[in-house]
């Protein structure tokens, strides 16, 4: 884009990302917000008439350069990088220094440019502070007081004694803004690698005294300019090699230091709290929306729950009683059509790195690695790897969740009429069609003979499903009410209300939230009882006896003998377990409970979760997307959440033993 055009844009007030017509540097502006952040010194191009004038080799420019810092601040809305190498003009250089004849004790040219040549660089040199000064002009317009973060690097050189962050300060007015430097250095601070330890400091390393912050920190009043350098701990200095990992996490903690600190710096500056969804777009950029469709096409049909359940259920049940509990059932599952590697293929030629802000970056890569590892599980039904693959998925219970479990499993089994089998699926279909219709939903109903449930929802279509000939008691159907169509009806409806369809097909184990989210429904409904809790406490004890690796009649014995389970209802919570060859999902029944317990107890909101199939590892980033009016709130709130009925004062003094201490 021609900088004429560029500057009308910015005149204007237009939100537009451009090349500039040289491809010299990089502009987004997504929202006129309060502050920039530039990458000066992440460029490497060198224009074509200088590559063979030049001495240095690309390793050695590069050395000097400041790799990725265009990464670390992509995720904001106003960015502006340099493309070209500080070699062919160093844009933290006045004009008459800009332009190297040697650097670091190295000479850079083999014979010195050509006025010609130079002024080749100075124009750009020019063309870019001309964008520079028209952008921060602007912005002078809409607010009082701007901050600019000019991100860059430094090499350690092998002392892991210098700090991690440098925040140079020497030319700015100190007495002025020394506090937001403070702030900020306490917000780098913060930032945690596994593979360093953090120390940001203040003019220790270097001091603030570039060209770029003079420029502007004279020119314009009220405007904060934070130089600040990354050491290379994000790759080796001394081969190139770049260290994903870290990368990505410092992008995403950086973007957080800067919320914060803009934040802090708006809220002092002006006497005024400004919300930090305010410093961000709100738009959807076009990568998420590209990224979202090619993502729902590959996964819209994909179906986990259906073929792990066994055909001969009910035929495997009847020959393991008539042979005394001797022998082990050998369930058969239906044939898969599934290509694993044509699946896992297309996920992962998904073009997930053009999406700018990490938060969302990384919602949508876990949940492309949480379909693939699905996928290995699908195609391993019936087989010892599909363990494995549940395990590697799904998790296990650790040590507080065996600690819930069988605090739960202690308590006697106290029954009452409403805990008597006398109702028939057709009785369970007419409380939860009446459930259904309190909401307005129109939901389809099937009765399938080879359930393992008693009832799950298949999203992809609003299905109920019911299992056939069933025998319900009273408040199992209550618990189905407020369980299938509370929460996994109300969360399938509000999913298909968003833009985004990744919450219809579910975001990485949103099994241990959503499940914990639909028996909080059950809690609060009043629905929840005794023989619930004891059987999420079972679950959770015969997979650790799965894990251990015992067999099904091994597992079956172990849970009626010690916690006296009737056998019937035995098999069935131990069938859950084995079926698929382990499947170790029933064991998030509780930790979800648990955690969306203690989330509640803390007296946060639950709501944002309830747009999909969502999960709690993402909540602060789905409620960031709500406020940026990204996505939209969830229409259907579960009936239990908004007029809780939890007065069973057993149940109610059982339920404080899973509120962590």
């Amino acid at each position: 884009m021609k900088n004429s055009q560029i500057i009308q844009n910015i005149k204007k007030g237009i939100a537009f990302e451009a090349f500039s017509e040289d491809n010299s540097f990089y502009l987004k502006i997504d929202k006129y917000v309060p502050y920039v952040c530039t990458a000066i010194h992440a460029g490497h191009n060198l224009r074509k008439s200088l590559t063979d004038k030049i001495l240095l080799t690309d390793y050695e420019r590069w050395f000097e350069e400041d790799p990725v810092t265009d990464i670390f601040i992509k995720s904001l809305p106003i960015t502006i990088v340099a493309n070209d190498s500080r070699f062919e003009y160093d844009l933290n250089r006045n004009r008459e220094n800009c332009v190297y004849e040697t650097a670091w004790g190295k000479k850079v040219w083999k014979n010195p440019l050509s006025n010609e040549e130079k002024n080749i660089s100075l124009q750009k040199f020019d063309n870019f502070y001309q964008i520079i000064d028209e952008l921060i002009t602007k912005l002078k317009e809409i607010h009082k007081n701007i901050i600019v973060y000019d991100i860059h690097s430094y090499n350690l050189r092998g002392d892991d004694t210098k700090p991690v962050f440098n925040i140079g300060t020497e030319r700015i007015n100190n007495l002025k803004y020394d506090k937001f430097t403070e702030f900020w250095k306490k917000e780098l601070s913060k930032i945690e690698f596994v593979s360093a330890e953090n120390r940001a400091a203040i003019n220790e390393v270097f001091y603030g005294k570039g060209y770029f912050l003079e420029h502007i920190t004279k020119k314009f009043e009220n405007t904060l300019v934070l130089a600040t350098e990354v050491s290379k701990i994000y790759c080796n200095e001394n081969t190139g090699v770049l260290y994903p990992v870290i990368i990505e996490n410092l992008q995403k903690q950086l973007k957080a230091a800067i919320l914060n600190n803009t934040k802090y710096f708006i809220d002092n500056q002006e006497n005024k709290s400004i919300n930090y969804c305010k410093l961000l777009s709100e738009t959807i950029e076009p990568a998420i929306l590209k990224v979202d469709k090619e993502l729902y096409e590959i996964v819209k049909n994909f179906e986990l729950l259906e073929p792990v359940n066994p055909i001969n259920l009910e035929a495997e049940k009847k020959k393991f009683f008539e042979s005394g509990r001797k022998n082990n059932p050998k369930f058969i599952y239906r044939p898969v059509n599934f290509n694993r590697f044509e699946f896992k293929r297309n996920l992962y030629n998904i073009d997930v790195d053009k999406i700018s802000d990490i938060d969302i970056k990384i919602m949508y890569k876990n949940t492309i690695n949480g379909f693939a590892s699905q996928a290995d599980m699908l195609y391993t039904i019936g087989q010892k790897d599909f363990l494995y693959n549940s395990l590697r998925y799904l998790g296990e219970p650790n040590h507080e969740d065996y600690k819930k479990a069988r605090y739960l499993v202690s308590v006697p089994n106290i029954e009452t009429d409403d805990d008597k089998k006398n109702l028939t699926t057709e009785d369970a279909y007419e409380e939860i069609k009446k459930c259904v219709d309190s909401y307005g939903f129109d939901c389809k109903y099937e009765f399938h003979e080879h359930s393992v449930a008693e009832a799950y929802v298949v999203s992809n279509d609003n299905t109920i499903v019911l299992k056939k000939n069933g025998k319900f008691t009273k408040n199992e159907t209550r618990i189905l009410a407020n369980h299938e169509v509370g929460v996994h009806i109300v969360t399938t409806m509000n999913a298909k209300m968003q833009p985004l369809r990744i919450f219809q097909i579910g975001l990485p184990v949103n099994t241990y939230t959503q499940e914990g989210l639909a028996v909080f429904s059950e809690y609060l409904s009043n629905s929840l009882n005794i023989k619930r809790l004891r059987v999420l406490g079972l679950r959770v004890l015969a997979t650790e006896q799965l894990i251990k690796g015992k067999d099904f009649k091994q597992i079956f014995d172990y849970i009626c003998e010690e916690y006296d389970v009737e056998p019937n209802y035995a098999f069935y919570i131990v069938t859950r377990i084995v079926r698929g060859g382990g499947f170790t999902k029933d064991h998030l029944y509780l930790s979800g409970f648990s955690m969306i317990l203690n989330h509640w107890h803390k007296g946060k909101p639950l709501n944002n979760l309830l747009i999909g199939k969502t999960s709690i590892k993402y909540l602060d980033t789905i409620t960031q997307m709500v406020e940026r009016k990204m996505i939209t709130p969830p229409k259907y709130i579960t009936k239990a959440f908004e007029n809780p009925k939890n007065t069973n004062n057993i149940i109610n003094y059982l339920i404080k033993g899973l509120i962590d201490k």
